[in-house]
């Protein structure tokens, strides 16, 4: 019963692999239209501010998404989850929401909201170092 509980799980794996490779895979080419679109199709050759917001915030979207998958995939191989990828995606994930953030939008930034966000990336960074001093096995 547990092996073929084990292989059920590698099914579901390999299936999720596929899915966030096709994700990937359209998000990439969701960014070179958008950046083939901003710098082309507008005459002056340059994306304006928000326009390179949006580029790098796909491009980092892509990037947690590749981290994702080497989770994945190196979950399948070892049979064991490594803490430190995780930790790197999270950074990856909080950076990505710290670079979007538009000081000059209307809805304005509570204090409590920056400094959350300033407690997560301290948090997250301890974490990574500790995590390296431990000489945890990537």
């Amino acid at each position: 019963m547990l092996e073929r509980l084990n292989q059920f799980e590698k099914i579901i794996y390999y299936i999720l692999i596929v899915l966030l490779a096709f994700v990937i895979f359209i998000s990439v080419i969701e960014l070179i239209i958008f950046m083939v679109a901003g710098l082309f199709m507008d005459h002056t050759y340059r994306l304006d501010n928000h326009e390179i917001l949006t580029v790098f915030g796909l491009f980092l979207l892509v990037l947690i998404g590749i981290e994702l998958l080497d989770t994945i995939k190196a979950y399948i191989k070892k049979q064991e989850i490594h803490v430190e990828i995780i930790v790197l995606l999270a950074i990856i994930a909080v950076a990505r929401k710290i670079i979007l953030l538009d000081p000059y939008s209307n809805m304005a930034l509570s204090d409590l909201t920056l400094w959350g966000l300033g407690v997560i990336v301290i948090c997250l960074a301890a974490a990574y170092y500790l995590i390296r001093k431990a000489g945890v096995p990537t």
